[in-house]
């Protein structure tokens, strides 16, 4: 059973960034793969994750590195209510700043992030020293999606570069972010 939708950002997460090492336990994770993971049309991920979360029952947790915050956000604006309700929560971590000097080039539609409370409960995870965004960038995104705000000291990207291993401290943050909404899934 399907309970926790991992969602890379740009460039797919690789086989020792966190998320796909949660995938790989087998416990109710599943990556929803993009056509494009390179230079991505926003849009186009978004419609994927609606095709994606469409069938499937709730409850469902999304679990969004980097770029895929800003998709999240995006799908939120358009999506069913239907779908909308099978999220009890979401982990939002690394959040990227498609305007911000060091984004890629090359990925379209991201920006501007929609600046608006998402119709589901969420944890923004930001690092003091994120290449991608500075945490006054994150806290103004959580802020504005009515996300709770967790700080890492010094994590980076919050990546496979970081060092993060499976990084049980988030592993923990979905489980409280699912308990906090009445999810009892995944629990070790």
């Amino acid at each position: 059973m399907i309970s926790t939708l991992i969602l890379p950002g740009i460039g797919n997460s690789g086989p020792e960034h966190w998320q796909s090492i949660w995938e790989r336990t087998g416990e109710g994770f599943q990556r929803v793969n993009q056509d494009e993971w390179e230079a991505p049309r926003c849009a186009d991920w978004v419609r994927r994750l609606d095709e994606f979360i469409f069938p499937l029952e709730g409850p469902l947790t999304l679990v969004a590195h980097s770029s895929s915050c800003a998709m999240v956000v995006h799908w939120s604006r358009t999506c069913t209510p239907e779908a909308a309700r099978k999220i009890r929560g979401a982990l939002l971590v690394a959040p990227s700043d498609p305007e911000g000097p060091n984004y890629p080039k090359g990925p379209v539609g991201f920006a501007p992030v929609p600046l608006i409370a998402l119709p589901f409960p969420s944890i923004v995870v930001a690092s003091t020293n994120d290449q991608y965004v500075t945490l006054d960038k994150a806290a103004e995104y959580a802020a504005a999606w009515k996300s709770r705000l967790v700080v890492l000291e010094k994590a980076g990207h919050i990546n496979a570069a970081s060092g993060l291993g499976d990084w049980p401290e988030g592993l923990q943050l979905k489980r409280q972010l699912q308990d906090e909404n009445g999810l009892h899934l995944n629990k070790r």
